[in-house]
C-alpha cells in the first residue's frame, strides 16, 4: 500500500480507514462520500422530505439530535443537523453541520460545520482548486463518520413540537 494512496471505494472495511487515505482521485471519491451521505441522511431521517422546518431526533441514553430545515427548492434542501449539549439549546450546537441534499442527484453535500466556514468565504481564488477539493472531503468525510455514528445510536426523528418538554 506504500503511501496509502489508492483509488477511491468505498464498500466494506475501506470506509473504516479513509481518514489515513489520501485518494488518488479526490473529485470521484468526493463524489462516492456525497452519495453516501446522503444515503445515510435518508437512512437516519426517512420522513426528512415531510419536516417543514424543525425536527427532534432521540435515541436512549445519547443527546439528541436537531435538524433544521433552512431552505427548500424543487431540486435542493438545505438543512443543519446538530447535537445540542445544554439545556438552552441555544447556547451551544455542535457540530452544526450545514448541508446541501441535491434531490435529483442524490448528493448530500457540507457547506459548512461549527468549526469551519463554508467553501466560498475560506477560497477567495478559485484557482485554489487543489486545496478547495480538500477542504471539501474533510468536511464530507466528517459527515460520513458523524452519520454513521448517529446511525448506530439509532436515532428516531419527529417534528419538534415538544421541544421544550424534551429538554426539561
Amino acid at each position: 500500500m506504500g503511501n496509502l494512496q489508492r483509488p477511491c471505494l468505498l464498500s466494506g472495511k475501506l470506509t473504516s480507514v479513509m481518514g489515513l487515505i489520501n485518494p488518488v482521485n479526490k473529485a470521484a471519491c468526493l463524489e462516492q462520500v456525497c452519495e453516501s451521505n446522503y444515503q445515510k441522511l435518508f437512512k437516519l431521517i426517512p420522513d426528512l422530505m415531510a419536516f417543514n422546518e424543525t425536527a427532534i431526533g432521540l435515541a436512549p441514553h445519547n443527546t439528541a439530535l436537531y435538524l433544521e430545515i433552512i431552505e427548500r427548492t424543487p431540486y435542493t434542501l438545505t438543512l443543519e443537523l446538530s447535537h445540542c449539549f445544554n439545556s438552552e439549546q441555544d447556547e451551544l450546537l455542535s457540530p452544526a453541520v450545514k448541508i446541501r441534499v441535491y434531490l435529483d442527484a442524490h448528493l448530500a453535500e457540507v457547506l459548512s460545520d461549527h468549526a469551519r466556514a463554508g467553501v466560498a468565504q475560506v477560497f477567495k481564488d478559485p484557482g485554489l482548486s487543489r486545496e478547495i477539493m480538500n477542504y471539501k472531503w474533510r468536511l464530507n468525510y466528517f459527515l460520513q463518520k458523524w452519520l454513521d455514528h448517529c446511525l448506530k445510536k439509532e436515532y428516531l426523528f419527529s417534528a419538534q413540537i415538544l421541544h421544550r418538554e424534551v429538554l426539561a
